[in-house]
């Protein structure tokens, strides 16, 4: 990797993953509709696995991957399968910008496991920006806080639930790549990681299946999602994790509702609320004190 990622070169490719993962959001909502959120997820992660799998053979990192397939097997599971799964199933019920909103918390929950995990203790600052960014969430998951179900019999507090709990498995899997994982090429963890998940959500996905073919837009928008949102996508996250850090790695997602909810309002008709994006500035701005990103400066009185 050039010092570039190590200077300013690494925001250019933090834009460009949301850019990617932003569509993500997209392309579930179009396919999920018809393959339920089981099956779109784990097809997802197949397509992922049989796209990058020849690019690792034929860079030689077939034995690289055989040799620590347990670790990544089980980061993929972490990092790809539960959370995938989750929006999905969360996109059945709220629109793609409110999942992508609060996809934002991910850096939050990723500050307090490094805290509690690799007893990366956060400063004074970025305290107040973990209290902040939840209580901007808290603000958000009120509003949308209904149990009861909607039109598509699933209630939105549950999508709510599971967005929150996808957050949580990104962050410990962050982590766990920082801790046990930081040795290995982005491109044999973004492979495993995608073959994990496959494993891990192939049985759900087959329970699962729909019963109807699905149109033929729906299984384009997976193959996209597949390719470019996840194969593509996961190689530059694994490199920004590697060489820029976990917690910068982690604050693409607060950029990421940038792009879905501008995809949403131009492909989708989405509507956004002034509340979501009062709750939003309050979830990016808690993040960015969290991560460390943006700092409060001390003032001193002079005697």
């Amino acid at each position: 990797m050039s010092a570039s990622v190590h200077g300013k070169g690494w925001v250019a490719e933090l834009t460009l993953l949301a850019a990617l993962w932003g569509a993500s959001f997209l392309f579930m909502h179009i396919s999920v509709v018809e393959f339920g959120a089981f099956a779109t997820a784990g097809l997802r992660v197949a397509i992922a696995a049989i796209f990058l799998l020849p690019i690792v053979l034929y860079k030689g990192l077939g034995a690289e991957l055989l040799r620590h397939w347990k670790r990544v097997f089980l980061m993929g599971i972490l990092n790809s399968g539960i959370p995938f799964a989750c929006f999905a199933f969360a996109q059945l019920s709220i629109t793609t910008g409110l999942s992508s909103l609060l996809n934002a918390t991910v850096p939050l929950f990723g500050a307090l496991v490094a805290w509690l995990w690799l007893h990366d203790k956060p400063t004074r600052s970025r305290m107040l920006g973990l209290l902040v960014g939840f209580a901007g969430v808290a603000l958000l998951a009120w509003d949308q806080a209904s149990f009861k179900p909607g039109a598509s019999g699933i209630a939105p507090g549950w999508a709510v639930l599971a967005c929150l709990f996808a957050g949580v498995c990104y962050a410990i899997s962050a982590s766990y790549t920082q801790r046990f994982l930081s040795d290995l090429p982005s491109l044999v963890i973004a492979t495993g990681s995608q073959i994990g998940a496959t494993l891990g959500l192939a049985l759900p996905a087959l329970w699962f299946w729909p019963t109807q073919m699905p149109s033929q837009n729906a299984w384009l928008a997976l193959v996209v999602v597949g390719v470019v949102s996840t194969g593509l996508a996961y190689i530059l996250f694994f490199r920004l994790i590697n060489n820029a850090g976990p917690a910068r790695a982690l604050s693409v997602t607060y950029m990421v509702p940038v792009f879905a909810v501008l995809y949403g309002v131009i492909f989708l008709d989405e509507q956004v609320t002034p509340w979501m994006l009062l709750c939003g500035i309050v979830i990016v701005a808690g993040t960015a004190l969290s991560t460390g990103l943006l700092k409060l400066r001390r003032q001193r009185s002079s005697l």
